[in-house]
C-alpha cells in the first residue's frame, strides 16, 4: 500500500505549519520540501509506522478541519490535509500500514508454550 500527496506538518521545533510531499511506502512516511521526487532526493524527514501506535482524526485537539493525528513514542505528530476525503484516505492507509507492520512485528515475538 504506498500513497503520496501533500499535507501541512507542524514543524518539530517553531511548531509553524508547513506545505510538504509525503510519500508513505514499505511502512514508514517520508516527506520532501517539493512533489519532484527522484531516487536521489533525500527526504525531509521519515516516520516509521511499525514504531506508531496509532492514526486518528485530530479536529478535537488541535480545531482545524481535515487534520489527523498519528500517536507515536515520541509523543503525537499532527498533520492536516486539503479535504476531508483526503483526510480519511490518509487514515485508512496509514492505518493499514501500522497494522501490517506491528503484526509482523508481534509475530516474530511470538513464543511457543506447547508442551510438545
Amino acid at each position: 500500500m504506498s500513497r503520496c500527496g501533500w499535507l501541512n506538518k507542524q514543524g518539530e521545533v517553531l511548531r509553524s505549519w508547513r506545505r510538504r510531499w509525503f510519500v508513505l511506502k514499505d511502512g514508514k512516511i517520508f516527506w520532501f520540501k517539493y512533489d519532484n521526487v527522484t531516487p536521489d532526493t533525500e527526504p525531509r524527514g521519515v516516520i516509521d509506522l511499525a514504531r506508531c501506535y496509532s492514526v486518528k482524526g485530530a479536529e478535537d485537539m488541535i480545531n482545524k478541519p481535515a487534520s489527523f493525528e498519528i500517536s507515536m513514542p515520541t509523543g503525537p505528530q499532527y498533520f492536516i490535509a486539503d479535504v476531508e476525503k483526503d483526510k480519511e484516505d490518509w487514515i485508512n492507509a496509514i492505518g493499514k500500514a501500522i497494522v501490517k507492520h506491528s503484526r509482523s512485528v508481534m509475530n516474530d515475538d511470538i513464543n511457543d508454550y506447547t508442551d510438545s
